[in-house]
């Protein structure tokens, strides 16, 4: 059996990150717009809890926030438990709705794809898959990008048809993408895909990041006897950027530590609702 399939060990509370972020050129109008984040529901029956994802219903109700994003992997690998989740997401509430992009895992089924975007679409969650959305105003537009792993991950023509003066949001599920979005003008990209870690040493950082610092002092006969040497190496090159907020060059980029959790767990590692104020 998968590690993927185990139930956690352990678990944390649902932790609220509050973040403020400036954008050059933003119009007055925006200043103060609040947008949730909510990423990596893996709702599968195994790694994401139901009393989490109530808390995320409340809290984010009682915020009463302008936007809703969500950034992908709603489902691990059978695309069926969409339905059972979207009874809570059609929950949610905000002034202008809930935008979606979608992650590797929602496209590991070769239905996922289809029947997640069609779940999401029947309670009214706009799903951006390399499209340009703008419930904020052309001052604003939302970029939606296809997952990075995915054939269909083009960002070219979507950010080189917005004048370079107009400030955006991009959505890119995975956050090794930022580093070819230094290309163009990012203002503030929403990632998740890492799960922040999960298990993280205080004061050092997450384990997966530590593992890859100490990848090039390992001698190679030691690396398959290293729990999660290669299961860390494949899901990300750039562990610094595991959580929080982060500069790429010019650009900006959030990694939300998602909601879900695989086996063992989440240490000193909480799931993560975002409440991001525009400023």
């Amino acid at each position: 059996m998968s590690l993927t399939h185990i139930r956690p060990i352990f678990y944390e509370p649902l932790q609220v990150e509050r973040v403020n972020i400036h954008l050059k050129n933003l119009s007055p109008s925006l200043k103060g717009i609040k947008l949730i984040q909510l990423s990596d529901f893996h709702c599968d029956g195994v790694h994401l809890s139901q009393n989490i994802l109530d808390d995320v219903i409340q809290i984010t109700r009682q915020e009463n926030p302008d936007l809703i994003i969500l950034t992908g992997d709603y489902i691990t690998y059978r695309p069926q438990p969409i339905y059972p989740l979207i009874q809570s997401l059609k929950l949610l509430k905000s002034r202008l709705g809930t935008y979606a992009i979608l992650g590797n895992h929602d496209l590991y089924h070769p239905l996922g794809k289809q029947i997640v975007t069609e779940a999401l679409n029947s309670i009214n969650i706009t799903v951006l898959w390399n499209a340009i959305a703008m419930p904020l105003g052309e001052e604003l537009p939302i970029i939606g990008l296809a997952d990075y792993w995915s054939k269909a991950f083009n960002p070219e023509p979507l950010l080189s048809s917005i004048d370079p003066q107009i400030p955006r949001l991009v959505l890119s599920h995975n956050p090794d993408s930022a580093e070819i979005l230094q290309q163009w003008r990012v203002d503030l990209q929403l990632s998740g895909h890492t799960h922040g870690g999960q298990i993280v040493i205080p004061g050092i950082g997450a384990v997966p990041m530590i593992i890859d610092q100490l990848r090039p002092y390992v001698p190679k006969f030691l690396h398959p006897y290293i729990p999660l040497w290669r299961e860390c190496a494949y899901v990300i090159k750039k562990w610094q950027w595991s959580q929080g907020l982060h500069s790429v060059g010019d650009n900006f980029l959030y990694v939300n530590r998602g909601l879900g959790s695989y086996f063992p767990g989440r240490l000193f590692c909480p799931p993560e609702l975002t409440l991001i104020t525009l400023i």
